[in-house]
């Protein structure tokens, strides 16, 4: 079996991570990741001991590569394709057509909202995205809840794999970051949210719950980047938050941050299963989540987390309010505890890796 993933490369979150900790289960002459550019994920993917394979684009208009693809993919004789993102699915369309390869996917986001705040551009590029999903030969829903989704876009559901994301679990915690490193003491309450700075992402939602909260022993991380940092940092200051939220950008000591940290945040609009509260899991932290995706089958509300309804700030800031009370009477660490125990159960790398393989053999058999 030869499968070759592809995605644009230009991911720092989620699907980064994702890709990496599968293609790293796979014996190194079975998968090749192909990327339409240099960053972190080609970067970290070869430090894995991934083959890469970039094909470089003069813009993400330069269509140029698919025939570079395409004669890859007959040269190398991949058994399937397998996207990742947008720009990967577009793709596969061109690829599917040219060498009649069994295709799969991973949707790590909603087809829909995946060009928020793009205008009209973004709704042309919304229309082709749900109209190469609907091509595929089989897809790989990381919740219940998006196979369903998936299913009322008119998908068969025999076509669609539920399978969850998964990480490795270790036994002990990472050695957290000084708190002094990043801009907290140690009797703050430091919550943490790790995800691309992008609108789907809702860190508007967490300032406004902030704000609310007028604490100023509070103090919240956002770790990660994207398109519109300068937008959430002008509203820091427009909100008279920037004593209290720190930008801390792209991180590769995410787990010692979590270490660090009281309570994880999610506040996304969409997501399919997030890995960032798996990562979060693993250090032992509860979580506040906007209710989206699978969450529902990792946190249980009010006893290893909050769930809240998505783009409400006054029950997201109800939530934090909670998470400080319980902070203040020691009841966190046990949330964090229960957590873990549950995800380390039920949501491992092995069987993330284990249910992919088994579909790819059954789909080639």
């Amino acid at each position: 079996m030869k499968v070759l993933h592809v995605i644009s490369g230009g991911e720092t979150g989620g699907s980064r991570k994702h890709v990496i900790t599968l293609l790293k289960q796979f014996a190194k002459n079975e998968v090749v990741l192909a990327v339409f550019q240099e960053g972190a994920l080609s970067k970290e993917a070869r430090e894995n001991g991934i083959h890469v394979e970039v094909f470089q684009q003069t813009s993400r208009y330069d269509l140029s590569v698919l025939k570079k693809l395409a004669r890859y993919i007959r040269q190398e004789r991949f058994d399937l394709l397998h996207t990742h993102g947008p720009r990967a699915n577009l793709f596969g369309l061109y690829l599917k057509k040219k060498t009649n390869i069994c295709w799969v996917t991973t949707i790590h986001s909603d087809p829909s909202l995946d060009f928020m705040k793009a205008g009209v551009k973004g709704k042309i590029f919304t229309a082709l995205h749900l109209y190469a999903v609907k091509k595929m030969d089989h897809y790989f829903a990381v919740s219940e809840r998006f196979k369903k989704n998936l299913m009322a876009a008119g998908i068969r559901g025999d076509h669609i794999t539920t399978i969850y994301n998964g990480i490795h679990f270790t036994e002990e915690k990472a050695v957290p970051v000084p708190r002094a490193e990043l801009g907290a003491d140690k009797d703050d309450v430091l919550f943490v949210m790790v995800a691309r700075l992008h609108p789907i992402k809702g860190h508007e939602i967490v300032l406004e719950a902030l704000q609310k909260l007028e604490n100023s022993q509070v103090k919240v991380l956002f770790v990660g980047d994207g398109p519109i940092r300068s937008e959430l940092e002008q509203a820091v200051d427009r909100r008279g938050l920037s004593g209290q939220v720190h930008f801390l950008g792209f991180r590769k000591d995410v787990e010692e941050i979590y270490a660090a940290s009281d309570v994880a945040l999610l506040a996304s609009y969409s997501e399919s299963f997030p890995l960032a509260l798996l990562e979060a899991a693993n250090q032992h932290l509860p979580v506040i989540t906007t209710d989206v995706g699978g969450v529902n089958e990792l946190i249980t509300n009010e006893k290893t987390g909050w769930i809240v309804p998505t783009g409400d700030a006054d029950l997201y800031r109800q939530a934090m309010e909670e998470a400080i009370f319980r902070k203040q009477r020691g009841e966190l660490a046990k949330m964090g505890d229960d957590l873990y125990q549950h995800a380390s159960r039920h949501f491992s790398l092995t069987n993330l890796y284990e249910m992919i393989r088994n579909t790819y053999e059954r789909l080639l058999s």
